[in-house]
């Protein structure tokens, strides 16, 4: 029985780290990612070896595979967790509200916003960048503000310029 759970805790820890490593790479982070690598396949390394030496008992192979699947589970909930990078929230809403850029902009947020046509008549569109970190916090004064304003939220993959010049450092 401590065979196994040492099994499932060291796989647990790999695929956390190898989640994260991913993550991490999409999001343009290659020295953090490296870095992390080298404890992910040392990590990698002795738990395949442990199950390996192992394999007559089927419950370790059982082991190893929970331990893959809790590792994706709890790697993606880390990266939940620390909420890397930075998304783009673009808000459409049904009524020309002219102080609602001013409004959000007051919570700190820079905001472009334009009219637009929608099907029913005129709409406000605003964009603002957040980081991910702060998105909840966003939806729920966008809520507060506009209860009815459709949300469309995305990750940019780079900017440059503008608002957030001097608030945020560039990608990489």
């Amino acid at each position: 029985m401590e065979l196994i759970l040492i099994i499932i805790g060291i796989n647990v820890v790999y695929v956390s780290l190898y989640t994260l490593r991913m993550i991490l790479v999409i999001k343009g982070q290659r020295i953090l990612a490296a870095i992390l690598s080298l404890g992910e396949v040392l990590i990698y390394i002795i738990g395949l070896g442990i199950v390996l030496k192992n394999l007559d008992n089927p419950w370790n192979v059982a082991a190893y595979c929970i331990g893959y699947g809790l590792g994706v589970y709890i790697g993606s909930r880390i990266e939940e967790y620390l909420a890397l990078g930075y998304v783009t929230v673009q808000v459409t809403v049904d009524c020309v509200e002219k102080e609602l850029p001013s409004k959000l902009r007051g919570y700190g947020y820079g905001v472009t916003s334009w009219l637009a046509d929608g099907k029913d008549g005129p709409r406000l569109m605003m964009q603002v960048l957040a980081k991910r970190s702060n998105e909840r916090k966003l939806n729920d004064i966008l809520n507060k503000l506009c209860p009815k304003a459709f949300v469309v939220s995305y990750e940019p993959k780079n900017f440059k310029g503008g608002f957030w010049i001097n608030r945020i450092p560039p990608f990489k």
